[in-house]
């Protein structure tokens, strides 16, 4: 689902937190005397950076744009041509699966050794999957960077064993590798239609549609077996009902489609399992079904044992699919979510999935035209949606949400989303109980470009209308939130209550600015809720609409860690920092929260460090001096500055009189260039470029505008701020 598009025009916070690894593998540590989160994999992860490189590791970053920010722990490893990584095998192991990125537009190979000696076999790496555009999405920026390629080794590997990767030629930035034993192709059922009986081409160069087809009318009540292989599919399957479609399983029987079935209904007993589909889906586009299950599998239906690869969505449920139980499968890479229940599910289980780098929710429930009822997300492992929620609930009637670890969510997204946002009509708000139970949600959170301001990992949000369900949260772990841990808001703008919401036995860690962040009126119970490491403040509690109403939280008892609460509503508290790419060439003001002593309508201050050169910051007019205020993150030595203007020629020439302002801690500022007037001019680009004196250190930079020629207001479309002169 989009997310949202409200404009709350406040102060945004620096961005960054510190990660947590543990011998370069995420460690979840549930709640005591309850059940872990997540998802039980047959594979064991190992993170890039912890492993040994003769490449350049990258990140932590959590800027939005960035690719550190959509890795695996906002770190990675870049390496260049003859470099490697290579990893110490956590596991016994016969195949690995590794996530990646190379740059937009090109494609490659990596060189693969075991113990020092080079296989055969190498792992391609392209990047025809990644740099997706979504401009119809507001705050959307190109992302979707990391893709995933799988290799069987041929041959088998121990723990401490070595496997690296070594670049070709084409820069690879590695960020983390799956080791996984690979269990031997399974035989086929008696009794089953194998789809090659049939004329299917396990070549994969014939076209094998009307095989899948012939051998599913002739299984009715029975089993289509798809043996060891790759099939092209070229055109979606429909009216299947009551038969089972199995394969060897997913790393053997691999059917290349971007649209598997496509039905708006069905009699059911459909039952998927142990196999791969992989699409060719390289952009996003909603009004295709480009999905493995668009509409509807029926009742009593079953996937499980899948591999989903390269869809725009794993699948999009409409219609009756009552009962359906989504299990043991890996969606990735889909540029747009990850399983969608899009209203009237009823008792559908998804349960101990695995999805990683979805461009949208990997996991929604969206009530639309009847309420989604007495359904769950169980035990999944959910890691880099890169535009929005891990788990997005939109409505519903007593829904569960449980046992599920969530990790680095980026872009306009909470690691959880409890919300009435209904998106279209006719929606069916919240309703009964949501619960939401056991689930661990590590680095999780993100800005909101369009908010202008965080979201938190856990949300709840009365977007288009008040939360009057019963929302129960309890035994929750929120671990190094670059934010903050509970949001409680009205994502609309119209500041609708949330109300009936309790909070128990949730454990918080290293959270970068506070544990609850109140926005809406309404109310929520706290009880036996820890936290360490706070960032800012225990409690930022500023609803908005300001004056809209308050916030009351009822202490139950047993809290700690986080009594105090932010006092000044005018600001965002601060989190902590991380580490940047290390880019000598990076725009270090690009995606910085940014401030202005004023601005005009929607010409806010973050325009001038958004990227976009069209948009712009003006300040308010007629009132000159007007100052505009970037926070760099931390102290860096800046050598030049690039001023722009929107590059149209309708913007005419002019000059603006500016003064260049540095502090190092955001209260005392000198005069680093005194003021001058710096020219504008459409025919040359609307740029101009401001050098810095040597000695020059800063973390806050600030451009005071005392005359503009061109209009009676400071205006900037970027600022640009660089380590080199």
């Amino acid at each position: 689902m989009h997310s949202s598009t409200a404009a709350h025009l406040r102060r945004t916070p620096a961005i960054g937190a510190v990660v947590a690894l543990a011998a370069g593998m995420l460690v979840a540590v549930a709640p005591a005397a309850h059940a872990a989160a997540g998802a039980g994999l047959p594979f064991t992860s190992v993170e890039a950076e912890s492993a040994t490189t003769t490449g350049t590791k990258i990140g932590p970053d959590y800027t939005q744009g960035t690719l550190a920010s959509e890795a695996s722990g906002r770190q990675a490893v870049r390496l260049s041509s003859g470099q490697r990584v290579e990893f110490t095998v956590p596991r016994a192991a016969n195949a690995v699966n590794l996530a990646y990125s190379v740059p937009d537009g090109q494609s490659g190979s990596l060189n693969v050794y075991v113990n020092g000696t080079r296989i055969a076999k190498s792992l391609p790496v392209t990047s025809k999957y990644s740099y997706v555009d979504t401009g119809w999405i507001a705050g959307a920026k190109t992302h979707h960077f990391f893709d995933n390629a799988r290799l069987l080794l041929g041959r088998d590997v121990q723990a401490g064993d070595k496997v690296a990767v070594e670049s070709t030629g084409t820069q690879v930035t590695v960020d983390v590798a799956d080791f996984e034993q690979v269990a031997a192709a399974a035989s086929q059922p008696a009794g089953s239609v194998s789809v090659v009986a049939k004329g299917a081409d396990p070549s994969g160069n014939g076209d094998s549609t009307q095989a899948f087809r012939d051998a599913i009318a002739a299984a009715q009540g029975g089993t289509v077996w798809i043996p060891p292989g790759d099939y092209r599919v070229t055109s979606s399957l429909n009216g299947v009902q009551n038969v089972t479609l199995q394969g060897a399983g997913s790393w053997y029987s691999v059917v290349h489609t971007s649209r598997f079935i496509d039905q708006t209904s069905s009699s059911g007993n459909v039952h998927v399992k142990d196999f791969a589909v992989l699409g060719e889906v390289t952009e996003r586009v909603d009004s295709s079904p480009d999905n493995f299950v668009n509409g509807s599998l029926g009742p009593n239906s079953s996937v499980s044992g899948m591999w989903l690869q390269h869809l725009k969505v794993g699948l999009w449920l409409t219609g009756n699919n009552d009962n359906l139980v989504v299990e043991n499968s890996r969606i990735l890479d889909t540029t747009a979510d990850g399983l969608n229940l899009n209203g009237t599910a009823k008792g559908v289980r998804v349960r101990n999935n695995f999805l990683r780098n979805q461009g949208d929710d990997s996991l929604a429930m969206w009530s639309l035209y009847a309420p989604d009822t007495n359904s769950s997300f169980e035990n999944n492992t959910i890691s880099q949606p890169n535009l929005a929620n891990g788990i997005a609930i939109y409505g519903g009637t007593d829904i569960s949400v449980k046992n599920n670890l969530i990790s680095d969510t980026n872009a306009l997204g909470s690691g959880i989303a409890i919300s009435n946002q209904k998106f279209l009509d006719p929606f069916s708000p919240l309703s009964g109980t949501i619960t939401v139970d056991g689930n661990t949600l590590v680095r999780t959170g993100a800005m909101n470009p369009n908010w202008n301001h965080p979201m938190g990992a856990l949300r709840v949000d009365s977007y288009d209308s008040a939360v009057d369900a019963t929302v129960d949260i309890t035994n929750t772990t929120i671990t190094d939130s670059p934010y903050s841990a509970f949001e409680f808001v009205s994502g609309g703008g119209r500041g609708y209550p949330v109300r009936n919401v309790t909070v128990t036995g949730a454990t918080v860690r290293n959270t970068g600015t506070v544990v609850v962040q109140a926005e809406a009126q309404g109310a929520a119970a706290f009880k036996n809720v820890t936290a360490t490491q706070v960032g800012a403040a225990g409690v930022y509690n500023c609803p908005y609409p300001a004056n809209s109403g308050s916030f009351a939280l009822t202490d139950g008892g047993g809290n700690s860690g986080w009594s105090s609460t932010w006092t000044d509503c005018s600001t965002w508290p601060q989190p902590g920092q991380g580490n940047p790419d290390p880019d000598p060439g990076r725009n270090l003001a690009k995606g910085r929260p940014a401030t202005a002593t004023g601005s005009q309508d929607v010409y806010t201050p973050g325009k001038a460090v958004d990227g976009d050169a069209n948009s712009y910051w003006e300040s308010a007019n007629n009132a000159f001096p007007q100052a505009w205020t970037v926070d760099l993150g931390s102290s860096y030595a800046v050598r030049r500055l690039v001023l722009k203007l929107p590059p149209s020629a309708a913007w005419g020439a002019r000059t603006q009189t500016v003064t260049v302002l540095g502090s190092t801690d955001g209260s005392a500022y000198s005069t680093v260039v005194g003021s001058q007037g710096y020219r504008f001019d459409p025919a040359t680009g609307n740029t101009a470029t401001v050098s810095l004196p040597s000695g020059t250190n800063l973390r806050y930079l600030r451009l005071s505008v005392s005359a503009n020629t061109g209009w009676p207001a400071g205006q900037f479309s970027e600022v640009e701020a660089y380590l080199a002169s």
